[in-house]
């Protein structure tokens, strides 16, 4: 299954949004996504100027959800329950990251993704199990 990721819009005032994080591409089980290192990211009163990790924690989140929201029908949503990240390099400001978000188990009820995300040289800069609950749409 080919999902675009037109149908998937980050909606510029969202957390996603408000970080400049971009879907690149989307198709079952596997999500790309690229995210600047700015002021938006960076963190804060630090003395050089470096990815935060909570953003790349928010990065990870948000493409992983995008992935389990291309995979439930239209009555039920992802909802994230678990994060454990591992941060392994620090990426300055001034440049950006990609993340590649692939789905290790799909559930009826769960969904477990991996997310690597690299500086644009390909160096891994933090990697992430995210777990969904695939729940019923509120009304």
């Amino acid at each position: 299954m080919q999902t675009s990721n037109q149908n998937f819009t980050i909606l510029p005032n969202s957390l996603a949004g408000n970080l400049g994080i971009k879907l690149v591409s989307m198709e079952e089980g596997l999500v790309k996504a690229t995210m600047p290192v700015d002021e938006r990211t960076t963190r804060p009163a630090s003395p050089t100027d470096i990815l935060n990790g909570g953003a790349s924690i928010a990065l990870a989140e948000t493409i992983s959800g995008y992935g389990s929201l291309a995979l439930c029908s239209t009555d039920m949503t992802p909802c994230g329950i678990q994060v454990s990240a591992n941060h392994v390099r620090i990426v300055p400001e001034g440049t950006y990251v990609e993340a590649t978000a692939r789905l290790v188990h799909h559930g009826k009820t769960t969904h477990i993704w991996n997310v690597d995300i690299t500086t644009p040289d390909g160096k891994m800069v933090c990697t992430a199990r995210i777990v969904n609950l695939i729940i019923k749409k509120r009304s």
